[in-house]
């Protein structure tokens, strides 16, 4: 019998209305693991390249790992792999809260949906049973709404539902899926995804968890995280203090905190939006997710200047930063109702801000003017302004419509000069960090399969000289020895980002949060393995590991060159290659030869082609031979 998993897969087709479960042997279970990995080997198998991602034919995998829902603090995420209509490229996208655990609860370790449903559904997952039930009744209804009258439908305030709001039914293509109404599947559309299948909400309740090998062990192990984690270092505590929101002073001071579009790296009012302001005014209370004692989750609460609904949850770092200081603003609340609105209609606030940042410097240039605004004074710094497009994009109204095409196609729309201001990798726009300040960030946005994504790699702070021995420590095991110069990108650099992409490959694999397991957080490298023994049964690693990791990496590199991406595409926006305008980090940028450079280095150490394909040699490696042989039919291996 599987310990720690249910050994049970379920299949959904909308089009057909049929579900089926498929049992896959421990191998598959070993070798794929949950998550990311997981969610890739269904796409890479059952559907064809070329597929347009609003398409019946985009597959959907809702999936945990192998180790989530254990009784652990940073256990309870899981994640969605599709094919982003954002970026044409495959998409993973994560969150934590309940959702992941309560799946693995109803007797299932991952959802797979295919098709369309001629008219609006919901999935009905419970205790080894799923329904495919109406949701015409809540199709058009926020994602509060639609939680509400699901839990009222079904007799239980306990079921937990991850839904789309109306920027999924509008297929806004960076729409996201939201759980418990604070926890956003965020990036690359996964939201959109569903409104094209006519899917609303997944529910899900169960009673049942999967038995572990060694439950004491793994029960002694939790109790040790939950009474010394805030004690371990001081950015542990600031979780639980602060959140996320933690980080906005800490970045605006150090030149980094992205203002106007990332024009510069500092704002003037931070201190405004910041954690600290957060926790004194409007922060009603902290909220952990399944298992975990830390509460870094914010809950606020405020009547004016704009009434914000605590039941949606509060902004984190990101959205402080994209939301705020990206588009000029430094009003707290204003910030706060924009991640409300973003919760209410599924929106990715990261996605969100950078739009209506990019359209408020077009707007200052002349390129937009009111009347493409619907009269809005589309200034940077213009609170109410920013709050208004927040459902101008959700709806599609005026310039909204345009902006829910993400940047990329927003700037091709408007020509006159606006791709020079896109700030975007793949299609997907950059989050709240900048890539001139930090090495690991040049290398991540650059070569990650899914586009701008700053949570592949571990950043390069905690590695500098000078910085706590605390981080530095748990690193050593990867033979990770000497501390580098935050924006270097040299050969040094590149072998320490792809050793640390490799971890985070491995923990987004098995649906872990960074916060706890990233290569220098709290638990070490022994601990998890020794959590992984205790759950599973099975003797893994810190090799093994790592291979998962590098697995994942490889697979989602796959996808992207079967589906036409090529090195060309490996490169960051005009933006980063300009010196910053103001602030301490004032006429920094990222060094295109340099860049070159390291980008054809890391090719080879990876084991990839000079033009970006993954060796038969290296998928042969890491028992992934069978995807040689599709790129081979693509001719993907031709010079």
């Amino acid at each position: 019998m599987p310990f720690g998993y249910n050994g049970k897969i379920l299949r959904v087709d909308l089009s057909k209305g049929e579900v089926k479960v498929d049992e896959p042997d421990e191998y598959f279970y070993r070798t794929y693991a949950g998550g990311s990995s997981l969610g890739a080997y269904y796409l890479l198998k059952e559907m064809p390249p070329g597929v347009d991602p609003f398409s019946p034919d985009n597959i959907v995998v809702f999936a945990g790992s192998v180790i989530s829902g254990a009784p652990v603090p940073g256990f309870a995420r899981s994640g969605i792999v599709f094919k982003s209509p954002l970026t044409g490229a495959i998409a993973d996208t994560q969150a934590a809260g309940y959702f992941g655990p309560e799946l693995k609860f109803s007797g299932f370790d991952a959802i797979v949906i295919r098709g369309k449903s001629k008219e609006p559904v919901y999935l009905w997952v419970h205790d080894g049973e799923v329904e495919i039930r109406d949701a015409s009744g809540i199709w058009g209804k926020t994602t509060g709404e639609a939680q509400d009258s699901i839990r009222k439908e079904l007799g239980d305030e306990r079921i937990i539902v991850a839904g789309i709001g109306q920027a999924g039914e509008n297929l806004v293509r960076y729409a996201c899926v939201l759980n418990n109404l604070k926890h956003a599947y965020g990036r690359l559309g996964a939201g959109a995804v569903m409104g094209s299948k006519n899917l609303k909400a997944i529910a899900v309740r169960g009673h049942g968890k999967p038995e572990m090998k060694d439950k004491e062990t793994v029960l002694t192990m939790a109790k040790h995280f939950s009474t010394s984690f805030m004690e371990e270092s001081s950015d542990n505590r600031g979780l639980h203090d602060l959140g996320t929101p933690q980080y906005v002073m800490g970045q605006n001071e150090d030149g980094q905190l992205p203002t106007h579009n990332f024009q510069t790296g500092y704002l003037e009012k931070a201190e405004n939006i910041s954690g600290e302001r957060m926790k004194d005014t409007v922060l009603v209370k902290g909220e952990g997710c399944y298992a975990c004692s830390v509460r870094c989750k914010r809950v606020v609460k405020a009547d004016e200047p704009y009434k914000v609904d605590p039941a949606y949850g509060g902004p984190e770092y990101e959205t402080l930063a994209m939301l705020g200081s990206d588009c000029g603003v430094d009003d707290l609340v204003a910030v706060c109702k924009g991640n409300e609105l973003c919760n209410k209609y599924g929106l990715d606030t990261i996605s969100t801000g950078a739009s209506i940042a990019f359209a408020m410097e077009a707007y200052e240039k002349g390129i937009i003017t009111k009347e493409d605004t619907g009269g809005l004074d589309l200034r940077f710094g213009n609170q109410d302004a920013m709050v208004k497009m927040v459902e101008m994009i959700a709806k599609r109204e005026g310039i909204g419509d345009i902006l829910a095409e993400g940047v990329k196609r927003a700037a091709e729309k408007l020509g006159k000069g606006a791709e020079k201001f896109a700030v975007h990798v793949k299609g997907e726009e950059l989050p709240a960090h900048d890539a001139r300040v930090k090495g690991h960030l040049t290398l991540m946005y650059a070569l990650c399969p899914m586009g701008a994504d700053h949570v592949q790699a571990e950043h390069d702070g905690a590695f500098t000289p000078g910085s706590d021995s605390f981080f530095s420590d748990r690193v050593e095991p990867l033979g990770i020895l000497e501390p580098l110069e935050l924006s270097s990108i040299d050969y040094r650099k590149v072998r320490r980002f792809f050793y640390f992409q490799s971890v985070f490959g491995m923990v987004d694999t098995l649906t872990l949060c960074f916060f706890a397991f990233a290569p220098c957080r709290y638990f070490t490298f022994k601990e998890l393995v020794d959590l992984i023994r205790a759950i599973t049964g099975w003797e893994m690693s810190l090799w093994e590991l790592l291979k998962i990791g590098e697995r994942k990496i490889a697979m989602f590199r796959a996808f992207n060159v079967r589906e036409g991406f090529t090195k060309e595409d490996d490169w960051l926006p005009e933006r980063m290659f300009e010196g910053i305008l103001t602030g301490p980090r004032k006429g920094q940028k990222v060094d295109k030869e340099k860049l070159r450079e390291a980008i054809d280095l890391y090719y080879e150490m990876v084991g990839w082609n000079k033009n970006g394909v993954p060796t038969k040699g290296k998928l042969a490696e890491l028992d992934l031979f069978w995807l040689a042989g599709e790129l081979d039919k693509q001719g993907k291996y031709k010079e």
